[in-house]
């Protein structure tokens, strides 16, 4: 059986090699229009004509509104370097074990990798910022097809209105959370006791691990450890936050994961790339972050959500911003002065054993800082 996928419909999720990246995570390369090629071989004759079409046309294909991913099963398109990325909105999968391929229907569910004469079906995918599907287009002989693609994509509109709307991230905001004194108080316990820099969460050969990459994060973070402060802290979000997740999202939480105070600090360029709090078997119970500024003399540090537009977002000291930890997410690089935030995650007692089961499946010396 083939999947064919239509419009509207959620585009399936996916990590696959690329030119230049063995492990491409291709869901964080939302936030903008997708196209994904599936041409199967440089072999086929259309493909090289149509190939030719997209690489002349970087204006369109910029990376920023617009990112082509181009799919090939076929070996030699690498080893014969038929293929190669042109920066900055173009990069090719490496799908040679046909699973991409099959996600998207251009081989069938039982087609075997390496197998001779793979009946293999050419479509273009166009995805919306939020990862669904907005339309398809067939080349032809020729690169025909890919004209009329081209112009499709011209004619799309700016990313924050491709919904047709002013696109608004689905997250709470909400002011006075924390009074001005226990912000006060949660930067001195910081600056007294200074931060480690934490890493993030990923999953490498059925492991949740901890790992470090400052291209992708940069953030020093201080764990508290005051059973009274801890306390005091959880009594405020039992008041002022959980209440307003249930009425929004009929979701009651009952559990805090982590009480950090988190620093980003200017003079180390610190940021937080695009990524999601719940994609590893080590987070997966993750349920809402919620992130409360305890301060605001700093520029830059804004959090953003880029499936929904370019808005960003940064609440008053002690305001919070409540949102899914499946959103994708990102939070910009401090320019000036520190940045220090409240970063706890909240979930249920489903959640919990989800954890629980999961609890194995962490490496060891591994904490949940991402």
């Amino acid at each position: 059986m083939t999947l064919h996928l239509a419009a509207g419909d959620p585009a399936p999720r996916f990590i696959q090699r690329t030119l230049s990246n063995p492990r491409y995570v291709f869901d964080v390369a939302a936030g903008r229009y997708m196209v994904l090629y599936f041409f199967g071989s440089t072999a086929s004759p259309n493909v090289t004509q149509a190939l030719e079409k997209i690489r002349s046309r970087p204006a369109v294909f910029n990376g920023s509104k617009v990112a082509f991913f181009g799919v090939t099963i076929d070996p030699k398109d690498e080893t014969h370097q038929r293929i190669a990325d042109q920066k900055p909105g173009i990069k090719f999968f490496l799908d040679f074990d046909l699973s991409v391929s099959k996600l998207y229907g251009a081989v069938s569910a039982d087609a075997q990798q390496g197998g001779v004469g793979v009946s293999y079906r050419q479509v273009c995918v166009v995805l919306d910022p939020t990862m669904r599907v907005r339309a398809t287009f067939v080349p032809g002989k020729e690169g025909t097809g890919i004209d009329e693609l081209i112009a499709y994509l011209e004619a799309l509109p700016p990313v924050e209105r491709s919904s047709g709307l002013e696109m608004q991230a689905p997250v709470i905001v909400l002011p006075d959370v924390f009074e001005a004194d226990l912000c006060h108080d949660l930067i001195s316990l910081y600056e007294r006791h200074g931060g480690q820099e934490s890493g993030f969460m990923r999953e490498i050969n059925g492991k949740t691990v901890l790992v470090s990459d400052h291209n992708h994060k940069r953030r020093r973070d201080h764990t508290i450890e005051d059973d009274a402060l801890m306390a005091e802290l959880r009594g405020r979000f039992i008041r002022r936050v959980i209440p307003e997740i249930k009425k929004v999202h009929q979701f009651e939480a009952t559990r805090m994961e982590r009480y950090i105070v988190s620093c980003y600090d200017a003079d180390e360029e610190a940021h937080f790339r695009p990524h999601r709090d719940n994609t590893t078997k080590g987070t997966a119970h993750r349920r809402f972050a919620v992130s409360v500024n305890l301060n605001d003399d700093f520029d830059g540090g804004e959090v953003s959500f880029p499936e929904y537009g370019n808005r960003t977002y940064k609440a008053p000291p002690g305001g919070a911003v409540v949102f899914s930890c499946s959103l994708l997410h990102a939070v910009s690089k401090v320019t000036r002065g520190r940045r220090y935030a409240f970063l706890p995650f909240l979930y249920d007692e489903a959640a919990a054993k989800v954890r629980e089961e999961n609890s194995t499946s962490i490496e060891d010396g591994a904490n949940a800082t991402a």
